[in-house]
């Protein structure tokens, strides 16, 4: 069973931008090869996008995410995983 090692919360809105526009990138077909972590957006206190990612398997880095009843996965850029692991610094 999966458990949680960190919590961050990120107020600043340059860069919760900045890792939107990344999620945004070229769709991908979906793959089944689990996931690192998971980003989850907040507007006035209520989640609106819950966004799931792996980024530790080279032949496997992706976002996916559910918007509208539809699964979408989107590419992990390596600028991306560098982004998210200076975060977790």
């Amino acid at each position: 069973m999966d458990s949680v090692h960190r919590v961050l919360v990120i107020k600043n809105k340059k860069t919760i931008e900045g890792l939107a526009s990344q999620i945004e990138s070229a769709q991908l077909p979906i793959q089944n090869c689990g996931y690192d972590g998971s980003l989850h957006f907040f507007k006035n206190d209520i989640v609106v996008q819950d966004v799931s990612f792996r980024m530790n398997a080279v032949d496997c880095m992706h976002f996916i995410f559910s918007l509208k009843g539809k699964i979408y996965s989107t590419r992990l850029s390596a600028a991306a995983k560098e982004s998210l692991q200076s975060l977790n610094k």
